[in-house]
């Protein structure tokens, strides 16, 4: 899935400090949301993937790399695909993604935003 199939999905699950709009788990919770995206949001918000709500299309990633890895190993709740957020990416979790056969991308949903639905 490339970064425009992405921004075209609905249902985000925003892994990270949500909570503190200085870091930028907040600043893509607030940006998701003022597009109209339905937002999620697991680290601070809620404890795990699978406490979320209905449908998720897209997990992102905006987290320490071992903490994200251990939080999409407990889920079992079915989404699309993840995007790794720069800085939230190792090998290790690269490695489940992959050997689980998880779609995936290293981007910026922030990136995305402002490419695609400005």
């Amino acid at each position: 899935m490339e970064l425009a199939q992405v921004m075209e999905q609905k249902s985000f699950v925003i892994v990270g400090d949500t909570l503190n709009e200085e870091k930028y788990a907040g600043k893509i919770k607030r940006a998701m949301l003022e597009h109209g995206y339905q937002v999620q949001c697991v680290g601070k918000e809620l404890p795990s993937i699978d406490d979320v709500s209905g449908e998720i299309d897209i997990i992102d990633l905006c987290i320490r790399a071992d903490r994200g890895l251990t939080l999409l190993q407990a889920c079992s709740k079915p989404f699309k695909s993840v995007v790794i957020q720069p800085g939230a990416s190792s090998e290790a979790l690269v490695q489940y993604l992959q050997a689980h056969g998880i779609p995936y991308i290293d981007g910026c949903l922030l990136m995305g935003l402002k490419q695609y639905r400005s």
